[in-house]
């Protein structure tokens, strides 16, 4: 009886760990002019998408020279994993985004970014729900995390 409830309790504690290490979310980048995606981790499978360099991507499963990852649009493809960067971007997801001078709602307006305009991230470290942020014209400053794609 002890042999059986010792087992459960193991069991028990290796099915609680799995749900910690699967919320683990690694992002990457595109790392060249444009990235092919396939169907399958090969070369010679289907060509099905091209991203352009700094795009963010998910990466869901690496298996050295191939890694399943999946888009802004939720779309799962394979790609070469030397045509990713480790570098940090994000992409906004809303119309109306802000970036501000400061974490703050009312901090000073710096730059209104579209939908789909790909920032690097400056600090991955979140600052009350605000992501320190670049645009590729220049201007640094805070983004809410609710208003873009690609980051914890």
């Amino acid at each position: 009886m002890y042999q059986a409830s010792k087992k459960a309790l193991v069991s028990s504690f290796i099915l609680a760990l799995l749900p910690l290490s699967a919320s683990a979310l690694e992002y990457r980048s595109v790392a060249v002019p444009k990235a092919i995606l396939y169907d399958a981790p090969s070369s010679a499978a289907k060509k099905i998408l091209l991203l352009s360099q700094y795009y963010p991507v998910e990466v869901i499963v690496n298996l050295g020279d191939w890694v399943k990852v999946r888009d802004a649009q939720g779309s799962i493809s394979w790609m070469e994993a030397k045509q990713l960067s480790k570098q940090r971007t994000v992409m906004v997801n809303i119309n109306h985004a802000e970036i501000r001078l400061a974490a703050d709602a009312n901090a000073t307006l710096l730059a209104t970014p579209e939908k789909d305009v790909v920032l690097e991230v400056v600090d991955i470290k979140l600052n009350n729900g605000w992501l320190k942020v670049k645009h590729r014209d220049g201007v640094t400053g805070y983004i809410l995390i609710s208003s873009t794609w690609g980051s914890d």
